[in-house]
């Protein structure tokens, strides 16, 4: 296996790096510019949902709620406005479109439908999205906090990831406007008219809750982040951890407790968003593996390395290392963004034993890099004893 790994990585160039463990032993095996910080991509993505099954727990939901600033009269008509209130779910959106790309989540209609058989009929007021669990920036620093394309609009109340239509064209320009638009129409359809516009404000401390609607649970979220290297969860996720942490919503508090709690695994990172499109999210191999080791050993650690993508089967690793040792063997994490290529996680060797890797090549092509990663897996794999 070093034989191979060596010149896998000699042919990645002097800026890659690779650290290998054998996790069941608890014993390194193998080593190259291990220790210096180089460009993770969307090995990011480690970090943050590392972060977030810890803080959240794996069964943890994000809840959309509607409250209600008014009272319910005998005639059916809530007399007052209703707040759409948002706390980052990623999947929250109309139930066609959370079904089709994720299987299930936070749907309009639901809470439509709940709002109806509390006994409303008729809404004197309007409805009012919140999303004030985040702030009001839409991207990420690669985009100087503005919308990028790769991601799609931040904000703490999301409908359908940001998209103007079903169908995935265009962005929508004021997220929670929008989702606030999306409840007045589910509730006209269910007969609840609802008398002024929508807008966008923030609940009052004193409203009640009259129906809330959960995301998928944060396992299931950390899968739909991790295999398919989803940028738009990703910064999601972040912001929720923030939010989690210290009350506010930022990109930058949810990379500071994503640092905090990585180094609570001995792995040292320095992080700017939570999907991997800045280059200035930065560890080393070893930093990358001990973050892997450490999670192995968490409650959480199973889901975490569920959510990973496996070799041969799913995911950006579905059209990879399709036959030979590592197909169904391996669980990892890709990366790639301009002359970066990236693959860490994790291995069951033919052996039985677990190893443990990281392999972030910086300055290189990263279709190449990606044929050099796929044969230091199948070499991990591989081994027998």
């Amino acid at each position: 296996m070093r034989s191979v790994l060596t010149r896998q990585m000699r042919a990645a160039g002097p800026f890659s790096g690779a650290y290998v463990v054998n996790a069941s032993e608890n014993r390194g095996v193998f080593r190259l510019r291990s220790d210096r910080g180089r460009i993770l991509a969307s090995n990011t993505k480690l970090f943050t949902t590392a972060a977030a099954l810890a803080r959240f727990g794996p069964d943890g939901r994000l809840a959309t709620t509607v409250r209600g600033d008014g009272n319910l009269e005998s005639d059916g008509t809530w007399r007052g406005s209703l707040y759409l209130v948002g706390s980052g779910d990623p999947t929250f959106g109309s139930r066609s479109f959370a079904g089709r790309n994720y299987g299930g989540g936070g749907a309009v209609e639901d809470l439509a439908g709940a709002l109806r058989e509390a006994g409303i009929r008729r809404v004197s007021g309007r409805i009012i999205g919140d999303e004030t669990a985040f702030d009001t920036r839409r991207g990420g620093p690669e985009t100087g906090f503005r919308i990028s394309p790769y991601v799609g609009p931040l904000s703490g109340l999301a409908f359908n990831r940001g998209l103007a239509t079903e169908g995935g064209r265009g962005y929508q320009s004021r997220p929670a406007l929008f989702a606030a638009a999306r409840l007045d129409s589910a509730l006209e359809r269910r007969g609840v008219r609802v008398a002024v516009g929508p807008r966008t404000g923030r609940a009052p401390a004193g409203s009640t809750e009259l129906a809330a609607e959960e995301s998928p649970e944060m396992a299931r979220l950390a899968s739909l982040t991790n295999r398919p290297s989803d940028n738009f969860f990703a910064e999601t996720l972040l912001k929720a951890v923030g939010r989690q942490v210290d009350g506010r919503g930022t990109t930058r508090g949810g990379a500071r407790a994503a640092v905090r709690f990585a180094g609570g695994l001995g792995s040292r990172a320095g992080l700017a968003d939570g999907s991997g499109l800045s280059r200035r999210n930065r560890a080393s191999p070893r930093s990358v593996v001990r973050l892997l080791l450490g999670m192995r050993k968490r409650a959480e650690g199973a889901a975490y390395t569920e959510s990973l993508a496996v070799a041969g089967r799913n995911g950006t690793l579905r059209r990879r290392m399709r036959s030979g040792p590592a197909r169904r063997r391996c669980r990892a994490k890709t990366g790639t963004i301009s002359g970066v290529s990236a693959l860490s996680g994790y291995c069951r060797a033919r052996s039985g034993q677990v190893y443990a890797f990281s392999f972030l090549m910086n300055g290189v092509s990263p279709v190449g890099a990606r044929r050099l990663q796929d044969r230091m897996a199948q070499a991990i794999a591989g081994v027998r004893q």
